[in-house]
């Protein structure tokens, strides 16, 4: 599980992180919160210490960084360890984090052996393969229900985490649904509650393809 420490650093905060950033780690999220409502600007993230790290660890960070933007404050990871580069690096979400002053974008990177360089690449392949359903799907979850990017990727990630689904598989599920497929439902059930909790109303935009159920998921008519 993991584990925080803190450290003011002027108008920002400093905290380091170390141990698995999983599901487990939305057990830190109050005192995330708490930690950035003390601040002046917002925090820096050192998650050099990270050993292993999921989507539902890249929404913890998410979530402060929404929590963050709602104060007018900024979260960026400062340094990061192979587990946490490879999760941003899949997930496209490195620049959410970055630091526009500096040039560097404030996450430099960690040396990599030549295994973990193999396993990059390994990654970055499947990656090739599965980020453009990925992304068809976000936007037709921005299209459908008015999303930012931003607010997509997270109900993606939410309604991914909530039915215990690989990420790529419901990106697969729901562009199938826009050519008239259905929904399991309990994916129809839990993406809705994710759109709802993304402080969406639930509808459609005119003209989507495929349609929509009463209850706001894609293709479950």
């Amino acid at each position: 599980m993991a584990t925080l420490d803190v450290l003011p650093d002027g108008d920002r905060m400093t905290v380091t992180l170390w141990g698995e950033l999983d599901l487990g780690g939305r057990r830190l999220l109050p005192d995330l919160y708490d930690i950035l409502a003390l601040s002046g600007s917002g925090v820096d993230l050192y998650l050099d210490s990270v050993g292993f790290c999921d989507c539902s660890g890249v929404n913890v960070l998410l979530d402060l960084r929404t929590r963050a933007l709602d104060q007018g404050k900024t979260v960026v990871i400062r340094c990061a360890g192979r587990a946490v580069e490879r999760v941003l690096d899949l997930t496209g979400t490195r620049e959410l984090f970055t630091d526009a002053t500096r040039p560097d974008g404030g996450a430099p990177r960690a040396d990599a052996d030549q295994d973990g360089l193999l396993t990059e690449v390994a990654q970055l392949r499947r990656a090739m393969q599965t980020r453009p359903t990925i992304d068809l799907a976000r936007g037709i979850l921005m299209a459908s229900f008015s999303l930012s990017p931003e607010a997509a990727w997270s109900v993606l990630v939410r309604t991914s985490q909530n039915t215990n689904t690989k990420l790529h598989h419901l990106a697969r599920e729901l562009v199938g649904a826009v050519h008239g497929s259905t929904l399991p439902e309990q994916v129809q059930r839990q993406l809705a509650a994710a759109v709802a909790g993304a402080g969406t109303r639930g509808g459609t935009a005119a003209g989507h393809p495929g349609g929509a159920a009463e209850d706001g998921a894609p293709g479950t008519g």
